[in-house]
């Protein structure tokens, strides 16, 4: 994250906020848009200028407030430390979306080296051609219920993916996150971001102490491409067919 001071980054990301806004007031009747956590109905948009909705980083003085975002939008919980982290450590990639001055939106995500991908998501890039790249990984994305279907999200993700396309950035060659296989919402916002289905994941999550199962998704950045070749589009369609049909 220690890159996004540069003027540049800063100036595009203006502009992303101002473009999508603009273009999410004009186009807010899009029935899947930014559906990330739970259904809801279609809202009326609440936004009516740029300046309505700002991006900006953590802070150490945002946790109580993330805390409580996180505890609503996800039935995971995550330890104390990884607020910390989230808010405080510049490894992070942690993004908020504001609306007179309440966090409304969350993107948090990481830029890592390949070599430190979990054994299950592995299967990512050929290890043989990738040896030295990164990975960028999305830890968290949620969306107050009152704010989505409105460009939220896809806002906070645009800004992730103009970062790691940066000229500087090249070496990330793919980005992917984890999704319970029962959250089509979410499911259905990263397909319509171009993010393809990689694996499934047996047994992946522990909610309310019980176990479920979750998917991996994946999106190619940066000349990256997946180790199947002919093979990938065929074992996505068989993935796809076998759990989400």
């Amino acid at each position: 994250m220690a890159e996004t001071s540069d003027v540049g980054y800063f100036i595009m990301l203006f502009m992303a906020i101002t473009l999508e806004a603009l273009r999410t007031y004009s186009n807010s009747k899009d029935s899947n848009r930014d559906n990330h956590v739970t259904t809801s109905p279609y809202l009326s948009p609440l936004f009516t200028s740029a300046a309505d909705l700002q991006l900006r980083f953590l802070c150490p003085s945002d946790i109580d407030q993330v805390k409580d975002l996180c505890k609503e939008w996800f039935p995971i919980q995550y330890p104390e430390a990884w607020y910390k982290d989230i808010t405080s450590d510049p490894r992070f990639y942690s993004l908020a979306a504001v609306y007179q001055s309440k966090l409304v939106g969350l993107l948090i995500a990481e830029v890592k080296q390949s070599d430190a991908i979990n054994k299950e998501d592995k299967g990512i890039l050929d290890g043989r051609m990738y040896s030295n790249c990164t990975v960028g990984y999305i830890l968290s994305l949620g969306v107050c219920s009152r704010f989505r279907r409105q460009g939220v999200a896809s806002l906070l993700l645009d800004s992730f993916l103009n970062h790691v396309t940066q000229s500087e950035n090249q070496t990330c060659k793919a980005i992917y996150l984890h999704v319970l296989t029962m959250n089509s919402a979410a499911i259905r916002f990263y397909e319509k971001h171009y993010f393809r289905l990689h694996s499934f994941l047996p047994y992946y999550y522990s909610v309310d102490g019980k176990c479920k199962d979750g998917f991996t998704y994946v999106l190619y950045i940066n000349g990256g491409h997946p180790p199947w070749g002919l093979l990938y589009p065929f074992l996505e369609k068989v993935l796809k067919y076998r759990f989400i049909h």
